[in-house]
């Protein structure tokens, strides 16, 4: 082998471990979608292409509102049908009695949802328009609030209703150094890591934001003593050890060991009262799934201060079970402790 060949050799190697490299990096980053979004309290991702594989065969065709109809009339687009990803940034306001209440909200949309036809209903609708960073952002007035909303990709689409055109500035300004796998929020940096691997839907931060009343969230009637500023990582992923099951997955940053325990507790309480709440439901696809869903829940405390509430999600749970079939015992939850 002469040098010359010796030389090529090694380049080849190069390029290729760089490739590898690269996707490596590229399977560790967070979604696109996600990393356009501004600074924020909390974040939600969706993944709807599995979630829409998953349900498909049991989702009838909704009926739409007049509204709405004529939206998907005039633009082409169904929400429902053409949205692949959503990933929402929650922002709290200062004035939880103002126009947006207690949270705002900035979005990047993925899927087959942009194109001229949308564009002519944005400037029909719009009350301004304002030229950033090679796009144009249509203000449109929705109950009090302006929603700003633009084009950004060919398949991307950025919208936010916070009261200063701030956000979608940013998301406009990250899409410009999108290809960075690992740019995005604070928020994303500091716990998308805690995201399990292949999860189709996750939350991180202050998701509790949009729920919380007077210090407390409020789940079948029963209140959860949680904290809207409780750090939570909640997310859903396939079980890999079994085909057509989802883990859901909820975990709660608590402050100490102490406050871990009492809210597991709680929490184990609160699973154990809804279960005997929702066992003389009658047989139909949304209860099924519900007695399932609590049937599995299980709560924990790992790492010491992190409370994690587990459960799964089988598609049979969306079917009704045949006539004089019983449901099978029941589990308890158990507050454990694995340090």
């Amino acid at each position: 082998m002469n040098k010359r060949t010796r030389r090529t050799l090694w380049g080849v190697a190069a390029v290729l471990l760089l490739l590898a490299v690269a996707i490596f990096l590229r399977s560790k980053a967070p979604p696109e979608a996600a990393r356009l979004l501004p600074e924020s309290d909390g974040i939600v991702y969706v993944n709807l292409k599995p979630v829409h594989a998953f349900f498909h065969q049991d989702l009838k065709p909704p009926q739409h509102a007049p509204e709405y109809q004529q939206f998907i009339d005039a633009t082409g687009i169904d929400w429902e049908r053409d949205l692949d990803q959503a990933a929402i940034a929650l922002h709290r306001m200062s004035d939880p009695n103002g126009p947006n209440g207690p949270v705002a909200y900035s979005m990047v949309l993925m899927g087959k949802i942009t194109g001229p036809q949308l564009n002519a209903w944005l400037d029909a609708h719009a009350t301004t328009r304002e030229f950033y960073a090679g796009h144009t952002v249509y203000s449109i007035p929705s109950e009090g609030r302006t929603v700003r909303v633009a084009q950004i990709g060919y398949d991307m689409v950025a919208v936010s209703n916070t009261p200063t055109p701030e956000q979608i500035h940013s998301i406009l300004d990250r899409h410009a150094t999108a290809a960075w796998p690992f740019a995005g929020s604070t928020l994303l940096r500091q716990h998308y890591h805690d995201v399990p691997l292949l999860s189709i839907a996750w939350a991180v931060g202050q998701i509790g934001l949009p729920f919380s009343e007077n210090g407390a969230i409020k789940i079948l009637g029963f209140s959860l003593h949680l904290a809207d500023n409780s750090t939570l990582i909640a997310s859903v992923a396939p079980e890999l050890s079994m085909a057509g099951v989802l883990r859901l997955r909820v975990e709660e940053i608590a402050p100490n060991d102490k406050v871990a325990d009492s809210q597991a507790a709680e929490l184990a309480i609160l699973v154990t009262l809804a279960r005997g709440f929702t066992l003389p439901l009658a047989d139909n696809a949304t209860n099924n799934g519900l007695k399932e869903l609590l049937k599995t829940a299980e709560v924990t405390v790992e790492k010491r201060n992190r409370v994690v509430v587990t459960a799964t999600l089988t598609h049979s749970l969306f079917s009704a079970p045949a006539a004089g079939q019983n449901a099978p015992p029941e589990s308890p939850a158990s507050p454990g402790a694995n340090r």
